[in-house]
């Protein structure tokens, strides 16, 4: 009886009959944290290399970039001196106030012979009267100036006081007519994937469309584009903050 109990004793305490997972599933484990240290490691090469890239300038010859409102000082000759051809000033909503730098944006922009465009926000949560008369009051009609744009991104959700659908689409049209009577060119739409999916004016406004899409080109519009943001967190010495950089299409 000792000696049985002796026996149970090592048997129990025997490294070589201590509990393990079988071969199979170690294996198993074994791939996927592999497959999670890869994907982790190819994550953190991306978002180093984003960087800093660019599109191909033989493919995309015309390149520019996004100068979001309250950006600290801006080196426009530095964008020029890496392809920048254009740049556009954005213009935050009406409810926003507006960037007492602006105007000083503008002038430098063209010292440095870069073509200039304004992007005006759109708040869905406000009628376009008052959008457009921010606009028209911070932009003096110059017909040197790019076509104007409008960037769609934030949604009806957001709205305080609940919004339709339709009134939301109604107020882009009238200040779309606004904006271009002041501009005297037809606006580009700068449509965001959330709001196209929401609303899909892409095909239903015919007007050029700015889409956007870090890397990849993108193909949400239903229809070709014009201009890409193809990076939209461009690491510069142009400005301390990373800058939207955008392509246009041949």
């Amino acid at each position: 009886m000792v000696a049985q109990r002796t026996k149970s004793k090592r048997k129990r305490s025997d490294p070589r009959t201590s509990k393990r997972a079988p071969l199979g599933r170690r294996i198993a484990m074994y791939s996927v944290a592999t497959l999670v240290l890869a994907a982790i490691g190819y994550a953190a090469w991306l978002w180093w290399d984003m960087r800093s890239w660019r599109p191909d300038e033989a493919a995309f010859p015309e390149q520019g970039a996004i100068i979001a409102s309250g950006t600290s000082d801006v080196r426009f000759e530095t964008i020029r001196a890496l392809g920048g051809a254009f740049v556009y000033l954005e213009l935050v909503g009406a409810t926003q106030e507006p960037d007492e730098r602006f105007a000083a944006r503008l002038q430098a922009a063209r010292r440095a012979d870069l073509q200039v465009g304004m992007l005006h926000v759109f708040d869905p949560c406000l009628r376009a009267d008052p959008q457009s008369s921010r606009f028209t009051r911070m932009v003096p009609r110059n017909a040197d100036y790019l076509p104007p744009a409008i960037a769609l991104s934030a949604t009806a959700e957001s709205c305080a006081v609940a919004v339709s659908d339709a009134a939301v689409e109604s107020e882009l049209m009238t200040l779309i007519n606004q904006i271009e009577l002041h501009a005297g060119k037809p606006v580009v739409l700068k449509i965001s994937q959330e709001f196209e999916a929401r609303h899909n004016l892409a095909t239903a406004i015919e007007r050029d469309l700015w889409l956007e899409r870090d890397r990849a080109k993108p193909n949400y519009a239903g229809r070709p584009w014009l201009l890409w943001s193809a990076n939209s967190q461009l690491v510069t010495d142009a400005a301390e903050e990373p800058i939207e950089w955008v392509v246009i299409q041949k």
